[in-house]
């Protein structure tokens, strides 16, 4: 990725949103972004008053916490200055010009995710703009000249070269810049997991293509999903969303691993009863799809729902586990009633 003119680009005067601009000058054909999720290196969870301060990005603005249905901090969203090409299938050179909008956010007091992403229109000047045309469009990249859209988020999804925007790399320094907070957190998880990452793109639903989500996950254990919004949806409600879809598909991928490799029929059950009780303190409460995104993209969801089925899948292992605490109770029980 070609050096930004800044490593943080400020926020624009009058609040982030900056002075108003034309709405047509501004309408995304483009909306990309990539999520990481992680457990956050501690060995309980942290309270609410924990979680502001490891989410305290900016001095300006404030953490948003909400405690309903579950603990959710959300930080201020930062801006990273671009100047650079987008990955664009089939050769295409794309120049963009711009800011990355990122957060983080603590589900739980547990889970840890960082999201980087950008909307773009589908054109913008023939040539390169002064600094300030860029900061009054936070969390926007302009196109110098026209954006081919597909090119760009087929090019998006499948991987950029070494010379391309990688929004990627922005997501997992804000995740290593919160890990790295020794003084909240003892680095001592109760759990070993792995890390996930989630690379989306979305476009503009149009009439005769097919609105259903696509959601891949690659050899390398990268998640791909490719969307069709509703006319008119606010990137942060996309971001938002597949953030939801992240941390599902993380709570899947953690529970579902952790089940994979447990003796189940083992006669000593301890072994067992190690696993599957930090699974039951620490994750399983935390289920609970769509509890933030916005009721426009239902539709969204449901069709994930279809296939692959993430709440048939976890009520699978959610139940899976239950009985086997039940099993390994009642023989523990057996074992201390006197023959």
């Amino acid at each position: 990725m070609t050096p930004p003119h800044t490593d943080r680009a400020p926020h624009p005067p009058g609040g982030p949103a900056g002075p108003a601009a034309p709405a047509a000058a501004l309408a995304p054909v483009l909306v990309c972004g990539e999520v990481r999720t992680c457990l956050l290196p501690n060995r309980d969870a942290v309270d609410e008053r924990t979680a502001e301060e490891l989410l305290r990005l900016r001095a300006d603005e404030r953490v948003r916490v909400s405690r309903r249905p579950n603990r959710h901090a959300v930080s201020p969203d930062v801006l990273t200055g671009v100047d650079c090409r987008l990955p664009a299938a089939g050769g295409a050179k794309v120049r963009a010009v711009g800011t990355v909008t990122a957060r983080a956010a603590l589900v739980g007091g547990r889970v840890l995710q960082s999201t980087a992403h950008f909307a773009a229109p589908a054109d913008g000047p023939d040539r390169r703009r002064p600094w300030g045309y860029y900061l009054v469009r936070p969390g926007v990249l302009v196109p110098v000249g026209k954006l081919p859209a597909r090119a760009v988020a087929t090019g998006f999804l499948t991987g950029q070269q070494p010379d391309e925007l990688d929004v990627g790399s922005v997501a997992e320094s804000l995740l290593a810049r919160i890990s790295r907070q020794h003084r909240l957190l003892d680095h001592d998880a109760p759990l070993t997991t792995t890390d996930t990452s989630l690379r989306w793109a979305a476009l503009p639903a149009t009439d005769g293509t097919d609105q259903a989500p696509r959601f891949t996950v690659g050899d390398d254990g990268r998640r791909q999903v490719e969307l069709r919004l509703p006319p008119g949806t606010p990137p942060a409600a996309v971001a938002a969303l597949c953030e939801d879809l992240a941390l599902h598909d993380w709570l899947l991928t953690t529970v579902g691993d952790k089940l994979d490799g447990l003796r189940l029929g083992s006669g000593d059950g301890r072994a067992a009863l190690r696993t599957l009780r930090p699974l039951v303190d620490h994750l399983l409460h935390l289920w609970m799809p769509r509890a933030r995104t916005d009721r426009a993209l239902d539709t969204l969801w449901h069709a994930l729902e279809e296939a692959p089925g993430f709440s048939r899948q976890w009520a699978a292992l959610s139940q899976r586990i239950r009985d086997q605490l039940a099993v390994q109770l009642l023989t523990r029980s057996e074992a201390l009633t006197p023959s």
